[in-house]
């Protein structure tokens, strides 16, 4: 395996010393195991010259091939240990920006308490890095929003939670609980840089309310940065309810409005793997997020079968909420 391994790395980097890197080798010990694959084979997979390194026609043909024997045997270990005993050994978890300050605390104490024995890694990044590392095996659980459309994922629904409008504290609109979306046209609005999901939710729900464009010329790179950019009176933002006490907190020169109902809202949810065979531990963690996630501002979504289903875009009208805004 080690040498298919190799030879892969080298076949995506096209260069010893960086595919050596990635892969956690050194040069010549990746040096060795190409040659012995290729020693093996009988056949010559990577030319080799002092300036380049280039995949022989056998070896382009053979990567592909190379790539699904190591998926395999991934999922067959990944298999073997779910076996063995559910909720340990290694889970790796992907979280969007938009989600992780907010909701890890909730997640890392259910762990914690719960799955003594699982060892959590988190990685932070926008929506399709996340992706690319759960379809590739680098990944092995989610949480983002939804829905995504993407073939081959389950989705978990945990939640549902509504879009707020943060303004500067002097704003007329600052404080109302009965915003109408259309208020959104003549807005200035600061949005996320381009890949953060929240800003594609953000420009969805300025669609739906009959607003043109991308945005103003301004943006930022995380939730911190753009209500500062708000409480310095550059512009309104929309921000998810699970960040804004968090956000807002940090300036008397803020304020927080509400949509009228039915007010727009994102989902939340775990996203997996179609068929993983830790299908089932999933479902419980999804299961006791829920429960803990109650404690929030936010709308639990109710138990159901994994959604593989491209469901209406986010941000579109949801379902009348009860109570006040944010109640769950």
């Amino acid at each position: 395996m080690s040498q298919l391994r190799a030879f892969l790395a080298v076949a995506e980097h096209l260069h010893f010393r960086e595919a050596a890197s990635a892969i956690g080798m050194s040069q010549p010990a990746l040096s060795g195991a190409v040659a012995a694959l290729e020693e093996i084979l009988d056949i010559t997979l990577v030319e080799r010259t002092t300036r380049r390194v280039l995949l022989t026609p056998a070896g382009e043909r053979l990567a592909g091939r190379a790539r699904a024997v190591l998926d395999a045997v991934g999922e067959l270990l990944e298999e073997a240990e779910a076996a063995r005993a559910p909720f340990t050994g290694a889970l790796r978890l992907g979280v969007i920006p938009t989600c992780a300050p907010y909701l890890l605390p909730t997640v890392l104490r259910l762990v914690r308490e719960n799955y003594p024995a699982l060892d959590l890694a988190v990685t932070e990044d926008q929506t399709d890095p996340l992706l690319d590392g759960l379809l590739s095996g680098r990944l092995d659980v989610l949480l983002l929003a939804v829905p995504l459309g993407v073939t081959g994922l389950d989705e978990l629904p945990l939640f549902d939670e509504d879009i707020c409008l943060v303004t500067p504290a002097g704003h007329p609109l600052a404080g109302r609980s009965d915003i109408p979306r259309e208020a959104l046209r003549d807005l200035d609005l600061i949005l996320l840089d381009q890949g953060h999901c929240l800003r594609d939710q953000a420009l969805e729900i300025c669609r739906d309310a009959g607003r043109d464009g991308q945005g103003g010329a301004t943006s930022a790179a995380g939730l911190s940065t753009l209500v500062q950019l708000v409480a310095g009176g550059m512009g309104a933002t929309l921000l998810p309810r699970t960040a804004l006490d968090a956000e807002t907190a940090r300036s008397h020169d803020l304020a927080t409005g509400y949509f009228a109902g039915p007010a727009p809202t994102r989902r939340i949810a775990l996203v997996t793997r179609s068929g993983s065979a830790r299908a089932a531990e999933f479902a419980e963690l999804g299961a006791g997020l829920r429960e803990a996630l109650r404690a929030l501002p936010v709308r639990v979504a109710p138990a159901a079968v994994p959604d593989r289903r491209r469901r209406r875009p986010v941000g579109g009208r949801a379902p009348a909420r009860p109570g006040a805004p944010g109640s769950p």
